[in-house]
């Protein structure tokens, strides 16, 4: 099992920057894919960049390619995102996820067993 919190999360205006955190608890974090989803009031939990266990494969949605970056560091227990030219559509509550390794990246909500509490993004125009 795993334990993930999120931080990082805050106000920011349009074309901004935000560097989200998401540290899990274990001794196991390396055997995890992860991923990034996120819930806007009203709407449904979407995703947003998965990584495998080892960092060598990555996955965005398509509202967030080309701006976001998914990545890694194993040592640390921690994922990260890091959302550059942030739009006022971003703003949303951001979850980690976690899933045991397999081939493939998983895009869909219901393909991750942990999640953590989430932390806001606001992005104001």
């Amino acid at each position: 099992q795993v334990r993930l919190v999120e931080s990082g999360g805050g106000l920011v205006q349009a074309g901004g920057s935000l560097r989200l955190s998401c540290a899990a608890s274990g001794r196991t974090f390396s055997r995890y894919d992860m991923g990034w989803f996120r819930q806007a009031p009203g709407k449904e939990r979407e995703f947003v960049a998965a990584v495998t266990w080892n960092g060598g494969s990555t996955d965005y949605g398509d509202s967030v390619k080309d701006r976001f970056t998914i990545s890694r560091q194993n040592a640390k227990n921690t994922i990260y995102l890091q959302m550059n030219s942030l739009k006022p559509e971003d703003t949303a509550v951001y979850y980690c996820a976690a899933e045991l390794f397999k081939p493939g990246l998983r895009v869909g909500v219901d393909e991750y067993d942990y999640w953590g509490q989430g932390t806001q993004v606001t992005v104001s125009s």
